[in-house]
């Protein structure tokens, strides 16, 4: 056991506390995101009452404070996935390539915000945003195109995609079969999270409940058809980009991740047939403690409501699996070389911190999509981490340290805090609706604005250190052409097709959204007769309606 308690390290420490009173300290206050104050110095006082059975245990043991597996990095390195998507399915196949030539080992789709928002690029809503931040796919053949020569069978994929998920879902099912590639066989994730749109990032389409009734309906449809399938990514890290702090990323998502769990049993699934396929997603943001403290939180946190609160007993239940990004928010278009700074350490304290998945941040992703440089950078900064700094070659590393562990405590405790905050509200869907989470954002966002603005929060080459705001790097520009060519390409096939079918096809779903059928049978038999994302989008639209957001402020 690490942490121990005594006497005499009491005494010790009272002592260097009053010489430590007249010192001088270099600033007023030293303060994580979150708003905890830690203290000069940490010792087993601060862990009192710590037990190593309950609270750390062992790697691949409840409580898996240590890690979801028993060897973690000894036995296998994290997924390396860079998120990716360029304009086009060709130029965006392209870079997938270029990246696994380079040793990336999973891929990770960014889709453009036509796609994000279930419009089709011919849609009026599209004009001038086809393809400017992401993949524009319209359609089974974009899809086909952007996973062309990928080995399907091999490779793990993550789609980052919430309103339309069953649709570009089925997409990727349909061009596994023309792979050859069993659907039993696929392995990735989608992230399938709207709870989190409707706190966040904004990119929804239905109301609420039908939302959650599409995200019940591919929890079981993969349960039987897709086992290796992880069916919703729950994700902190939009709430993180939105403004969050730490404990709030943290606490948020756990409740949306409770509120899927809850609705999986209400609509009559065991708990153990869904749980194990479901993932989390988080940030790694600046504060280098703080992060690797909330990441072995979550662990604990999520294994003993999983157990305790819904009665899980399979061990796979209990486990959180999570990929994670470094923070964009934190990327600046000012002097964007410390950009790979950032990012490096960010991802060290995504691994030391337990994850299964890492994307990193290119430097230049505040003013453009990534080249071919800036994203090598970032996919090597994984490498020298995994290869050359030795901290996988150790379970764990930072458990026990007093710091650590009073952090990892302190997160386990504040989030409970907001459980029962929520919990009166009347759960999530009904703090969604009273813009409770908004709200909580806003509040953090605007006073952490302000500590940048009065330098109380230093941004290296933004409120300090600064050398005017000349840029000197190369970026990727998007031709105007590809929405053309996008545009164009869809009303051939849209002519092409057989229209009779996909009409059909269309009236299914309609049918299906209409009744308690679960809708993943009919949305894959429309993507296969070419129906294309906004055509299915609108036939659930016609049943389901879309969501107003309510004005909050």
């Amino acid at each position: 056991m690490v942490i121990i308690s005594g006497s005499a390290e009491k005494t010790s420490k009272k002592t260097w506390q009053e010489k430590y009173k007249k010192a001088r300290e270099r600033k007023e206050k030293f303060e994580t995101s979150s708003g905890l104050n830690p203290e000069p110095l940490y010792t087993p006082e601060d862990n009192t009452g710590f037990n190593h059975d309950e609270k750390l245990g062992f790697p691949g043991e409840f409580p898996y404070t240590r890690g979801v597996r028993t060897n973690m990095y000894r036995g296998r390195l994290w997924t390396m996935r860079q998120f990716s998507g360029l304009a086009t399915a060709g130029e965006t196949n392209k870079r997938y390539h270029f990246l696994l030539e380079r040793g990336q080992t999973g891929i990770s789709v960014a889709f453009d915000l036509p796609t994000l928002m279930g419009y089709d690029s011919d849609d009026s809503h599209s004009l001038g945003e086809v393809g400017k931040c992401g993949v524009a796919i319209d359609t089974l053949k974009d899809m086909e195109t952007l996973f062309d020569r990928i080995p399907l069978e091999k490779i793990s994929t993550s789609m980052t995609i919430n309103g339309p998920a069953s649709i570009l879902f089925a997409m990727y099912i349909a061009v596994g079969e023309k792979h050859g590639v069993s659907s039993r066989k696929l392995q990735g994730t989608i992230q399938n999270d709207i709870l989190k749109e409707y706190i966040a990032q904004k990119s929804w389409i239905f109301p609420v409940e039908p939302s959650m009734r599409i995200i019940t309906d591919i929890m079981e449809f993969c349960s039987k058809e897709v086992p290796k399938w992880n069916t919703i990514s729950i994700s902190g890290y939009h709430i993180r980009e939105a403004g969050s702090t730490a404990l709030q990323e943290l606490a948020f998502t756990l409740a949306d991740g409770m509120a899927y769990v809850e609705a999986g049993m209400k609509a009559g699934m065991d708990v153990d047939v869904f749980a194990p396929r479901l993932s989390f997603f988080f940030d790694s943001h600046n504060n280098f403690f703080e992060e690797i403290a909330k990441f072995r939180a979550a662990r604990r946190i999520w294994a003993k409501k999983m157990k305790n609160a819904y009665g899980a007993k399979k061990p796979e239940s209990l486990l959180m699996r999570f990929h994670t990004q470094t923070a964009g928010c934190t990327l600046t278009a000012q002097q964007p070389e410390n950009n790979i700074v950032r990012v490096a350490f960010q991802a060290l304290s995504a691994v030391l911190g337990g994850t299964q998945s890492l994307h990193t941040n290119s430097m230049d992703e505040t003013l453009a999509l990534p080249t071919e440089k800036a994203v090598q950078i970032a996919l090597r900064t994984q490498q020298v981490i995994a290869s050359e700094t030795g901290v996988s070659d150790t379970i764990d590393p930072l458990g026990g340290s007093y710091y650590i562990e009073y952090l990892t405590g302190w997160f386990e405790e504040e989030c409970e805090k907001y459980f029962k905050q929520i919990e009166k509200q009347g759960g999530v869907i009904e703090a969604i609706k009273k813009g409770f989470f908004q709200r909580e954002i806003a509040k953090s966002a605007y006073s952490h604005q302000k500590a940048v603005e009065k330098k109380e929060q230093i941004i290296v080459g933004l409120n300090d250190y600064t050398e005017g705001d000349s840029l000197e790097i190369p970026l990727l520009r998007i031709d105007p052409e590809f929405e053309a060519q996008q545009v164009k390409e869809l009303k051939s096939l849209k002519e092409s097709r057989d229209n009779m079918k996909v009409k059909e096809t269309l009236e299914n779903i309609k049918n299906a959204a209409s009744s308690k059928e679960n809708l993943m049978p009919v949305i894959l038999e429309a993507v296969k007769a070419y129906a294309s994302l906004g055509e299915i989008a609108r036939a659930l639209k016609d049943v389901f309606g879309v969501y107003r957001e309510p004005i909050i402020f």
